[in-house]
């Protein structure tokens, strides 16, 4: 009887670590997190020299329905030896 008893618990024991998970299974990952919203910062590499600013004032786009830039601590580069550039 205590062989029997013996075996029992040792197979159900066997059942119970086949059961776990193993380390080989990779989870599957969660969705990807949201995008950032959009900034309505001035980057401070648009101020590093006036060619930077130029190009970044140039590039944004004319819209009614975006958020104004926040430009209250924004001082633009000036430079005394480069020529004018067109904005």
């Amino acid at each position: 009887m205590r062989l029997h008893s013996f075996i029992l618990l040792a197979a159900s024991l066997l059942v119970l670590a086949a059961c776990g998970d193993s380390p080989d299974q990779a989870e599957t990952p969660g969705p990807p997190p949201p995008p950032a919203p959009p900034s309505n910062e001035v980057p401070s590499s648009a101020t590093v020299s006036t060619s930077a600013y130029v190009q970044y004032t140039g590039s944004l786009a004319a819209s009614d329905s975006a958020e104004p830039l926040i430009v209250d601590k924004v001082i633009p580069p000036t430079s005394e030896t480069e020529e004018p550039l067109v904005v």
